[in-house]
């Protein structure tokens, strides 16, 4: 059983979670691991998290979504 994901104007289909993950999941703008569940979004760019985005863009008020 296949399943499709729709994703700014593409459709993707997959046969399982683990290769749709593995081909959608944002990569972080600093360390370059994927994201998987919830990131942090600076400006336009996705971080892993608050730590990363901190590193990235030298701005201090940003922080993780607990």
């Amino acid at each position: 059983m296949s399943f499709e994901v729709h994703a700014q104007g593409a459709v993707h289909v997959f046969d399982c979670f683990a290769c749709a993950i593995h081909r959608m999941a944002p990569i972080c703008e600093h360390c370059r691991v994927q994201i998987i569940g919830q990131g942090v979004e600076a400006d336009g760019q996705w971080f892993c998290g608050a730590h990363c985005a901190r590193a990235e863009k030298g701005q201090v008020g940003i922080v993780d979504k607990v």
